[in-house]
């Protein structure tokens, strides 16, 4: 069956100022992601669901957001197409605690349309943390790209090309050799081929601090990566990632003027705002807050831990 037309749609109804594009973003490694992409105002998002392959697609329609679906999977991907779109985002007690800081407090104001989006998949966030380990953005995409593709099957629906993440048991079967040429040498292959032995209980977890537990027990998986993967698969607002190259700088530089800082300053500064970090850290992102740069430019992705 080709799944040209959808098996399932239902419509969404976000609130004003709702920002699709901006929101959906964070679920995009780059514009021209092999899994998820942009077209025309309407995000795509292929999957593999508990009830088999998939792909949603999210547009608006007026005022409301339409969700549509595609393949054997398409009633799982509806049925959480709201916490796709990030609609089930909880800001409650945050505008209050960004009153604290008077830049947090603009910004919560001026992106209220972006939200944070929850797919409820771990296995393919994983898949993309692991290649980001270390490594420049750049590299990191080329590996990620190239491995979907190694495993590629398209996905359904009628956004071609677009492509199922690979599934977790072919990644764990599949030997070193076959991801060296995507630049990724044997600690991050082994890592990820770990991860995926587990992705089956690590898609079992109740919430993202029992995932956070059972990501950082598999042996090259720290807090960074943890942090980047719970807050995609469970839209935790409050996780920080922590070892990344640039983030303690950015939250040193925008909550206190200081052009460098190391994780325990970033963790002092966003205490206040214990129960959304991870949300301020996204707005800081979202209006390009930047500590200045001394010496050699570097990417901006780049260098993060594990």
């Amino acid at each position: 069956m080709t799944w040209t037309e959808p098996a399932a749609r239902r419509t969404l109804r976000p609130p004003t100022g709702y920002r699709l594009a901006a929101t959906v973003r964070a679920l995009t490694f780059s514009p021209y992601d092999p899994c998820a992409r942009i077209a025309a105002g309407t995000f795509w998002y292929a999957g593999r669901t508990p009830i088999g392959p998939a792909t949603l697609a999210l547009r608006p329609a007026g005022g409301d957001l339409l969700a549509e679906a595609y393949g054997p999977g398409a009633e799982w991907f509806v049925d959480r197409a709201d916490a796709i779109a990030g609609l089930r985002d909880d800001l409650t007690g945050f505008a209050e605690l960004a009153a604290a800081h008077p830049l947090v407090a603009r910004l919560a104001v001026a992106h209220r349309g972006l939200r944070m989006p929850a797919t409820g998949q771990v296995f393919p966030r994983v898949l993309r943390a692991v290649f980001e380990q270390k490594v420049t953005g750049k590299e990191a995409y080329r590996a990620y790209a190239a491995t979907v593709r190694h495993f590629g099957e398209p996905a359904p629906g009628p956004m071609q090309p677009l492509l199922l993440p690979p599934p977790p048991e072919a990644v764990a079967a599949a030997p070193y050799w076959v991801f060296h040429p995507f630049g990724v040498e044997q600690r991050r292959a082994d890592t990820l081929r770990r991860a995926a032995a587990l992705a089956e209980r690590l898609e079992r977890c109740a919430d993202s601090a029992e995932a956070t537990r059972r990501l950082t027990a598999v042996p090259g998986i720290g807090p960074w990566t943890a942090a980047e993967v719970v807050r995609v698969a469970y839209g935790d607002p409050d996780a920080v990632s922590v070892g990344d190259y640039h983030v303690p700088n950015t939250v040193a530089w925008a909550l206190a003027g200081e052009a460098r800082g190391d994780d325990e300053r970033m963790l002092a500064l966003l205490e206040p705002f214990r129960g959304h970090r991870g949300r301020v850290c996204l707005l800081l992102a979202a209006a390009g807050v930047q500590a200045p740069r001394f010496g050699p430019r570097m990417p901006i992705r780049s260098f993060a831990r594990f």
